[in-house]
């Protein structure tokens, strides 16, 4: 027994060795992230069913009183038998690819053991499938993908090897040589195995974690890369400001090019074929084309699928991805590679993610138009107060968040998306639902609690029959925000509720707080001038009022109710039988 430890540790060294150098190959990381495709399966198959195979061959011979180690061994007579790492490459087949996984590699493994001989032969071969069968639907419990703890797989593993010295007893004959055989090497097989699957594991949960890593650098990437090319964006699509951001996202991304249109011309294009992919030109490509009619993300792998008219362009494969503004494709970010393998699965999802973050800041930059255009002074001015400040804080604190949780990074992240959309939806109406509004109030809300967790509380409460009223943008946001901004010191918890309810023929629009309230020789001209004051303008208590009275008359109001250390409430009151006519507002803005 004792000296058959070092043989079978010698067999499961060679294994994991092997299983090392797989874990470094390229192709077999993506085969354990693609695990539910049938062609994985079936590679995976051959994977560990090979692993069965080469253990059978490596194994040590029992028999006639003796333990042999031997290169390789290929047949036995009827009276030895294998102590093998056989059931280990079988069990963590069956744990990582389900059942199909699991049977075949176990069929496999258990018929070529079957081929060698030996008294037990036949035991072998049926515990081996069987315990493939058993790991491959226990994998849809204890699953790897999803965190299986390593020293689970061992106790599955030892299980197994259990349940082989039992089949042993049971159908290996004569019983005292399976008894003699089994008293040798239960033991070192069980103690070997489990080290083995351990390692395996590891190996495995490793490739796994590299993942987890790999995105969320490519996602802090992606924040940085968007952050350093917002001030070119938010110009717009223009020929000065697309070559800056061009240049940027070639310095921080594997492309050897970057290249970025309008609807009808290339813009910039910095990188390889730099001489005939020529700003201010033409479309060079027919995917470009494409991707402008369909609103698509389109891959090219082949220089043939890129089509450039160019027979001599060195550029090999590329993904375009489209620039939406309201839905619509305002133009295309296009990565170039001269090697297709350089664009794998992490470029394509950087690339990804850059479309979309790109499409927010073009959206920022028709907002920025929208601001400058817009005659009602009110708006623009309401508008002033989204400062930069606000954007950075925000990927700041997604980009922190990345590495510690990242789907609550991607949440936030999308919620930033949904309040500068509001943002911008704003600035072009004068009236929405109520509903949206409190779409924009809830992403305010969102980034800042992550900003500063545990510092406020916000109730809404809000009668769902007043979903659908029109509102004038930017009343109920602003309010929420001034609570958050100034009416807490920084060391105490406060409350802001927001309240939405009908009273008669008017909607009743309540923010309070509970903060330090507001000094009496300031409450008399919030809402009614602008101050100039470090702590605050009241700019937008003076909008909302301003708005209110021009689009409702003397049949709205809006009042401010504060004492010192007793917290504040602004009443808002609509009309809602002016409802039509407000609608009828809202359909002249398009016209």
């Amino acid at each position: 027994m004792v000296e058959l430890l070092p043989l079978m540790l010698e067999r499961v060294g060679i294994l994991i060795i092997v299983a090392f150098v797989l874990s470094r190959m390229k192709s077999f990381r993506q085969i354990i992230h693609n695990e539910h495709d049938i062609s994985a399966k079936v590679v995976m198959i051959i994977i560990f069913g090979t692993f069965g195979v080469i253990s059978n061959y490596t194994g040590v011979r029992i028999g006639h009183g003796t333990i042999t180690s031997q290169e390789w061994l290929t047949n036995m007579d009827s009276e030895s038998a294998i102590a093998n790492t056989r059931i280990m490459g079988v069990t963590i087949g069956g744990l990582l690819g389900g059942p199909i996984v699991g049977i075949g590699v176990g069929l496999i493994a258990g018929l070529h053991r079957l081929t060698l001989g030996g008294f037990t032969a036949t035991a072998c071969a049926i515990s081996t499938i069987s315990a493939g069968v058993v790991t491959g639907f226990l994998s849809k419990r204890f699953n790897v993908q999803e965190g299986l703890s390593p020293w689970k797989a061992v106790m599955i593993g030892i299980t197994m090897e259990f349940a082989q010295m039992g089949v042993i007893l049971l159908l290996a004959k004569p019983y005292e040589e399976a008894l003699h055989l089994v008293e040798v090497i239960a033991f070192p097989m069980i103690a070997i195995n489990g080290f083995g699957t351990l390692l395996f594991v590891l190996i495995i949960q490793e490739i796994l974690q590299e993942q987890e890593r790999t995105r969320a650098l490519q996602t802090h990437k992606a924040l940085y890369i968007a952050n350093q090319t917002l001030p070119f964006f938010r110009q717009g699509l223009n020929v000065d400001s697309c070559t800056k951001a061009a240049e940027i996202i070639l310095n921080w991304t594997n492309a050897d090019a970057i290249s970025i249109t309008d609807q009808s011309h290339v813009l910039a294009h910095v990188g390889a074929a730099s001489d005939h992919h020529i700003p201010s030109g033409n479309m060079a490509t027919e995917l470009t084309k494409k991707v402008l009619e369909q609103g698509n993300i389109t891959i090219a792998k082949t220089a043939k699928e890129i089509q450039c008219f160019n027979p001599s362009c060195p550029l090999e494969a590329a993904i375009v991805l489209p620039l939406q503004v309201h839905t619509k494709t305002v133009g295309t970010l296009k990565l170039y590679f001269t090697d297709s393998r350089k664009l794998d699965r992490v470029e394509q999802e950087l690339a990804e993610g850059l479309g979309k973050l790109f499409s927010v800041q073009l959206e920022m930059a028709e907002l920025e138009v929208q601001r400058r255009l817009l005659k009602d002074a009110e708006i623009k001015a309401l508008q002033a107060q989204v400062h930069p400040h606000f954007l950075f804080n925000a990927i700041n604190t997604i980009s922190s968040l990345i590495r510690t949780d990242a789907d609550k990074a991607r949440s936030l992240l999308i919620k930033l998306s949904t309040f500068f959309r509001s943002n911008l939806q704003g600035a072009r109406q004068m009236l929405i639902p109520l509903e949206k509004e409190l779409e924009h109030v809830e992403a305010y809300l969102t980034i800042e609690q992550a900003r500063f967790p545990d510092r406020y509380k916000v109730d809404l409460d809000i009668d769902s029959a007043l979903q659908k009223v029109l509102i004038p943008p930017f009343t109920l946001q602003p309010l929420v925000e001034n609570a958050i901004r100034y009416a807490f010191p920084k060391a105490k918890h406060g409350t802001v509720k927001v309240r939405a309810f009908q009273e008669g023929d008017l909607m009743v629009l309540l923010t309070e707080d509970n903060g330090k309230g507001i000094p009496p020789e300031r409450l008399g001209t919030l809402g009614n001038q602008t101050i100039d004051s470090v702590k605050g303008t009241g700019t937008a208590l003076w909008n909302i009022k301003k708005r209110i009275e021009e689009i409702y008359g003397h049949t709205a109001s809006f009042q401010i109710e504060s004492k010192l250390d007793g917290g504040t409430k602004v009443w808002i009151k609509l009309p809602l039988t002016q409802q039509k006519w407000g609608e009828d507002v809202v359909t002249s803005v398009y016209r």
